[in-house]
């Protein structure tokens, strides 16, 4: 008889690709949402804890990595995507204080863009990066709009690491079967953050109910968005996984629109539209493209 495991991905397995993606989509940027409301509690890097934490220890849970047969080399990678994890994902969550989920998420996504550019150095991707260069720099054109630079800074910053988590996940995956080593990426990164969101994170003593809403963003914007995506990845090129990736930006508009209230203002729509106009211009232009593949 199959376990609960293989019904679920045999059940995965009936939908279209495209369809996970999407709805991996969705879930790590209501993720993303959910988890700004809970900053007034927890605190940014309270909140940036609980996800890691409460993640890692879910898949811990379920996956029970054999760790001890484990190299070096297996070991120095998981460690290297933690690293990427924990900076990628607290550094992003500090930038929501001030900037809206959908312009944050816009401005990340030239973290892998020029990953993406730099892999592939063709004249046209260098047109694909001017092209979001420009939309980036309609974020910062008025500085009487609400959009704060230092939280675009911080954005940009999280780009970066999310580019740095792209290459470290792609190490784990050619030294490490399976999702082992992404459970041990989430407890180093819980770790790496712990000193940061300790003091936040304990709220949940007083407040057990934060500690459900904590739960809810690492089922959100981790167990369930990876999942999906390691589901339809098995099915689809990354071609077509980074086309599909391209409409993270969009997403993030909408989710902060629905759960936050923040509607973009015309300048931020077109910003928006360029960069993923880009990125999906570059991922096409790829012989082999680098997914552009969130764990935030």
């Amino acid at each position: 008889m199959p376990d609960g495991g293989t019904r679920a991905g045999d059940r995965l397995d009936r939908l279209p690709a495209p369809v996970l993606v999407l709805t991996a989509i969705v879930s790590v940027q209501i993720g993303s949402a959910v988890a700004k409301t809970l900053f007034d509690d927890l605190g940014a890097a309270g909140v940036t804890l609980l996800r890691l934490g409460l993640a890692a220890l879910l898949l811990l849970v379920v996956l029970r990595p054999r760790v001890r047969a484990w190299t070096r080399a297996q070991w120095e990678a998981a460690v290297l995507l933690g690293v990427a994890m924990a900076g990628m994902n607290l550094v992003f969550y500090l930038s929501l204080r001030t900037v809206p989920l959908g312009v944050a998420v816009t401005v990340e996504f030239l973290g892998p863009l020029l990953l993406a550019v730099a892999q592939t150095r063709r004249a046209l991707d260098l047109l694909w990066a001017l092209l979001a260069a420009c939309g980036v720099g309609l974020l910062g054109a008025d500085p009487g709009d609400g959009v704060a630079l230092g939280g675009l800074v911080l954005a940009f910053v999280a780009g970066l690491f999310w580019a740095g988590y792209i290459l470290a996940s792609a190490r784990v995956g050619r030294v490490l079967p399976g999702v082992d080593g992404l459970a041990i990426a989430l407890a180093v990164a819980a770790l790496l953050v712990l000193p940061f969101g300790l003091d936040g994170a304990s709220a949940v003593l007083d407040r057990p109910v934060l500690l459900l809403a904590g739960l809810a963003v690492a089922l959100l914007s981790s167990v369930l968005s990876y999942g999906l995506e390691l589901s339809a990845l098995r099915r689809i090129p990354t071609r077509v996984f980074g086309v599909l990736m391209s409409m993270e930006p969009a997403a993030a508009a909408v989710a902060g629109l629905v759960v936050l209230g923040q509607a973009l203002g015309a300048r931020e729509v077109v910003a928006l539209a360029l960069v993923s106009l880009a990125s999906g211009g570059v991922t096409l232009a790829r012989r082999d493209p680098v997914p552009l593949q969130p764990l935030e």
